[in-house]
């Protein structure tokens, strides 16, 4: 079958489901791995102009892929996308920065290795912002992503492409990083599920890096939590995730509810009455849920966060500065990451960075001692709704851009500090764009995020609640 014969109407009720149930259909032979995959590459032809979720199409490589798949394997044929920061055989890596030159890259690391063990099938790789340095995917590379719920939005970022992607039935699922937020903070602009693993609980992603080893996290986002469980066993090193056990309620949790974000900030009405709405839920089915406070003083934290990111700025601007010199550096990278690297160089010395160290090193200690009063912590996943494109684009003048971004993400970083496992799941709206709240946990306790993400997509379920760019609003079009 070639892509020009497969159907678009059966292409989009393919999207409509998970990647377990597209599974199903080729465990029970309905359809061959080539098919299942071809079905994504169909959707994704019809749905992402409207999008930008695609940084890359790799569609007949992904139809030679497909047609190699052992049968047999976990997700035989299931299209995914990974991100354009992971390294995949035959596809550039760029980065969202025009300062990559888009060579094919020839390895892959063994996260990349145990899924295409799995079958996945890889029809492209999703857009993100230059480096990942941004909490909204509006590349000066391009493509800008919108938002599916509502097109004139942001999509959130870093993983900005895979949300958007997931959210409109292109692919069920899709890549994300974590450094800051950058899997959960899509994950609540467009309403899907986003796991960020703890520290050191998947399998090698990247080469090492004395920054990104202890606060960037890296899962596959979906919109169930049946699939996000699964591919958290794919990638964990050690295995043995019981996926049966996940989808049983796990026993009444003790819940810390914080409200405000880390620098003192509110949220936004419409943020705090869906918070709202999530505590009455887990008290309707038994948890004991408690008002609370962050462990820690939150200054020192968010200087913390300060040092270390625009470090990761600095290191950008240095290697572009390395490959091609200063002219190449000045005009390849983006005023967002010369930004960051300006604020590096002026308000970030070696003292500083020593005490972003330090508190590193003493927050897994805190949140150990505070998950012996709480089993999880519940928060919002952001202060307010997903903002329009635009407002957080990275040619905006820095000094009102960094703060804009910042307050925006300021629930998200804490975990990536704390090197602790966090979860965005959809269980709210503001009018059309989704909310998302965040439930973290200790070290090692991603199998009761898990549980509990069961739990509450079973109460209050999301899955036939789709955007105005998707699989059912494309197939209602249809009609």
């Amino acid at each position: 079958m070639t892509l020009d014969d497969f159907p678009l109407t059966h292409a989009l009720q393919l999207g409509r489901l998970d990647a377990l149930d597209q599974h199903a259909l080729v465990r029970r032979g309905e359809l061959s791995p080539a098919e299942l995959a071809a079905a994504g590459i169909v959707r994704a032809r019809h749905l992402d102009p409207a999008l930008g979720a695609l940084s890359h199409a790799d569609f007949d490589a992904a139809l030679m892929r497909a047609a190699q798949v052992d049968r047999n394997a976990p997700m035989a044929g299931v299209p995914w996308l990974p991100k354009d920061s992971l390294r995949y055989p035959g596809m550039p890596t760029r980065g969202g920065s025009r300062s990559r030159s888009g060579v094919a890259a020839t390895d892959a690391s063994p996260f990349v290795q145990r899924f295409d063990a799995a079958g996945l099938v890889a029809i492209g790789k999703s857009c993100m912002p230059e480096f990942g340095l941004m909490g909204s995917t509006e590349p000066l590379l391009g493509p800008v992503t919108r938002n599916p719920w509502v097109p004139a939005h942001s999509p959130g970022g870093s993983s900005g492409g895979a949300g958007a992607a997931l959210a409109a039935g292109i692919v069920p699922l899709a890549h994300g990083s974590d450094g800051a937020g950058s899997i959960r903070i899509p994950a609540s602009a467009c309403g899907v599920v986003g796991l960020k693993p703890g520290r050191g609980t998947t399998v090698a992603v990247r080469g090492r890096h004395a920054i990104e080893d202890l606060i960037v996290a890296d899962s596959l986002m979906s919109r169930s939590v049946r699939d996000t469980a699964w591919a958290f066993a794919a990638a964990h090193p050690l295995g043995g995730l019981d996926l049966d056990a996940v989808a049983r309620p796990p026993a009444r949790l003790r819940i810390g509810v914080v409200s405000g974000a880390l620098p003192g900030l509110a949220p936004d009405p419409a943020v705090a009455a869906v918070l709202a709405d999530v505590v009455e839920l887990c008290t309707s089915l038994g948890h004991q849920v408690q008002a609370t406070d962050y462990p820690l003083p939150g200054e020192a934290v968010w200087q913390a966060l300060y040092t270390l990111w625009s470090r990761l700025g600095q290191d950008a601007v240095e290697l572009a500065v390395a490959q091609g010199g200063e002219d190449f550096a000045a005009l390849a990278l983006e005023p967002w990451t010369h930004g960051l690297a300006r604020y590096h160089r002026t308000h970030c010395d070696v003292v500083a960075l020593e005490q972003a160290y330090a508190v590193l090193a003493a927050l897994p200690g805190a949140f150990n001692r505070f998950h012996q009063r709480f089993d999880v912590l519940l928060t919002p996943t952001l202060r307010t709704p997903p903002p329009l494109l635009g407002e957080l684009a990275p040619d905006r003048d820095f000094d009102a851009l960094m703060p804009a971004v910042f307050e925006w993400i300021s629930y998200t970083p804490l975990q990536n500090l704390a090197g602790t496992p966090a979860i965005s799941l959809p269980l709210g709206q503001a009018g059309a764009l989704p909310i998302g709240v965040q439930f973290a946990a200790d070290r090692g306790q991603e199998p009761l995020l898990l549980q509990l993400a069961a739990e509450l997509e079973q109460a209050a379920p999301w899955r036939d609640r789709w955007p105005m760019v998707s699989v059912a609003t494309a197939l209602k079009e249809m009609d």
